[in-house]
């Protein structure tokens, strides 16, 4: 089939005298989970980052270190896999004489990303029409899912307030208009969401916020339905996508802030033809990222409820004959587990469940071609999170069964030991990612390991489980501020063997003037998988106080033997 499309679409650059087409992962809301995902379509690759160049006689898949095992699996037949940052498009396209003209589809590409990684070594040329849409469109659902609003209890600040607050920053920097493209910034700034994403509670949706507080909606009209009876969003003006030039060419003011992350070069070039762009940077980003209070108690709610279906599959797992169990069943009962709970909606993201091997492939996705059972002697590594109604999580453990050979251990613990140098991070002293990624490799770095992601990323409240623009990473230079939300999962991958990964959600308290790391994330850690003499007196004391947490909150609510169980973790 991979082949039959590949051949379509060298077809049509044909057709077109191009010399090549560039597919992305991303749809034309760049959201993290793309419906159609046409990357897929053409390259069989179901990792949630990536970019394809296809050329005459080449094809080549580039996909950063989450994704380079699991991408040659999926892909590797048909597609050269290059990984990010080791390669770039201009090290593939500087070997030819001239510059390549690549055809590209302009709702999917913003300026910077064609900029940075193409311009100066092909020529991108626009194509109106999807090539991959061309060769197999993707079927719509049927359902129209209603946009709604998160009240005040929920969100903890009045739309009004939001609103107000942006338009401050934006007539400080003499802007007179504002395109947000991205839906999760119009999600936070409106207080609404939606379910036009498959694990995120997002409406597909974009805005023009003008100066005196007009504002411009952009989406499907089905979706707006019960959103237009709220008098929150009575006075908005409502318009499909296709209205969006005429809207621009009638707006006043001379200045407009898009952001280059998020606006296409197809709406970029709308705005250009009527303003001047004088900002590339939505500050919505930066807002969102800080959690007022309410949304860190409604975070820290949910995590407790997650925390607590997560801890009764473990039991489970840990304690079951495991002739039958296939790591399919297993992401089902721990989906059921959660379900228990009335508060839970969906997963935020595919579950990776993955023992022995498979847990080596950092994003794996257990499929009906790939599903193991999990074996006593396996290391099972289970990544999975929750869309709670007030709030989003994002858990990693990586559980045994049988006594592991003392090496294992030995690297379970140097991970373990990393993820407790995060987790009691001064964040005075250490100010940003770059910084605490620094503390979560050491111990592995002493033996000439390492692992092919970041520490830790931003997450949403309540929206997407991946969050900007902080991270804990080798590269990211954000100041991390009281209220953010990041993810502490440092791990280690040993391919062909085994995966291992520890990871909790952690939000920034102050205490007095010093800012922490407060675990929102509570469940047992392997303690099967322990090198205890590798640990000094403040780890144990940070395990003990972390597992004593764990059983305060839980205990009451579980039966005798869960109770007993955890209880020895402590």
């Amino acid at each position: 089939m991979i082949k039959k499309k590949i051949q379509k679409l060298r077809e049509l650059i044909k057709f077109h005298n191009l010399d090549g087409y560039i597919i992305p992962k991303n749809d034309a809301y760049f959201s993290e989970f793309s419906r159609p995902d046409r990357l897929k379509i053409i390259s069989n690759f179901t990792g949630s980052a990536g970019f394809a160049i296809v050329l005459k006689k080449e094809n080549f898949l580039f996909v950063d270190g989450r994704y380079t095992i699991q991408a040659k699996i999926q892909s590797g037949k048909f597609f050269k896999i290059l990984e990010i940052p080791k390669f770039w498009p201009k090290d593939i396209l500087k070997k030819y004489n001239k510059k390549l003209i690549l055809g590209f589809d302009p709702q999917l590409f913003t300026s910077n990303i064609l900029k940075r990684h193409f311009n100066n070594y092909c020529k991108p040329r626009l194509i109106k029409d999807n090539f991959i849409d061309l060769i197999k469109k993707e079927k719509t659902l049927n359902s129209v899912n209603l946009f709604y609003n998160l009240n005040n209890k929920i969100a903890g600040e009045s739309v009004s307030s939001k609103i107000n607050k942006l338009i401050k920053k934006i007539k400080s920097k003499n802007i007179d208009n504002i395109f947000i493209s991205a839906p999760e910034n119009v999600a936070w700034l409106l207080n609404l969401r939606g379910k036009d994403n498959p694990f995120s509670p997002l409406p597909n949706c974009k805005i023009i916020l003008t100066k005196n507080k007009n504002i411009y909606f952009f989406s499907c009209p089905k979706k707006i339905k019960k959103i237009k009876k709220n008098k929150i969003y009575k006075n908005f003006k409502y318009f499909r996508y296709k209205e969006f030039s005429k809207i621009i060419s009638k707006l006043n003011g001379k200045s407009f802030c898009i952001d280059n992350t998020t606006c296409s070069v197809s709406n970029e070039t709308i705005i250009k033809s009527f303003f001047n762009i004088t900002s590339h940077i939505d500050p919505c980003y930066m807002m969102k990222s800080v959690k007022n209070p309410t949304e860190i108690k409604n975070m820290a709610k949910a995590h407790i409820e997650d925390g607590f279906a997560l801890t009764k599959f473990i039991f489970w797992i840990k304690n079951i004959n495991k002739k039958k169990v296939t790591e399919i069943y297993a992401q089902n009962k721990l989906e059921k587990f959660r379900k228990i709970n009335k508060n839970y909606l969906f997963p935020s993201f595919n579950t990776i469940s993955g023992t022995g091997s498979n847990g080596a492939i950092v994003h794996y996705k257990a499929s009906k071609k790939s599903n193991k059972v999990i074996k006593k002697k396996d290391i099972f590594l289970c990544d999975s999170g929750g869309q709670y109604k007030y709030g989003t999580t994002d858990v990693t453990r990586t559980i045994c069964f049988t006594k592991q050979k003392k090496s294992i251990k030995d690297i379970f613990t140097k991970v373990l030991k990393g993820h407790i140098a995060v987790a009691t991070t001064n964040i005075n002293k250490y100010k940003n990612g770059k910084q605490i990624d620094l503390r979560a490799r050491q111990f592995l770095k002493k033996d000439g390991l390492d692992y092919a992601h970041g520490t830790g990323h931003g997450v949403g409240f309540f929206s997407n489980v991946h969050e900007g623009p902080q991270s804990i990473s080798k590269y990211n230079t954000i100041k991390l501020e009281e209220g953010m939300i990041l993810s502490n999962e440092p791990g280690y991958y040993k391919k062909g063997f085994y995966g291992i990964r520890i990871e909790n959600l952690v939000y920034i308290k102050k205490n007095k003037k010093k800012l922490q790391f407060e675990n929102l994330t509570l469940a047992p850690i392997e303690k099967d998988l322990i090198s205890y003499n590798l640990l000094n007196k403040k780890e144990k004391e940070y395990l003990f106080n972390y597992h004593l947490n764990v059983y305060a909150k839980y205990s009451k609510l579980l039966n005798e033997k869960e109770r007993k169980w955890l209880a020895s973790h402590i």
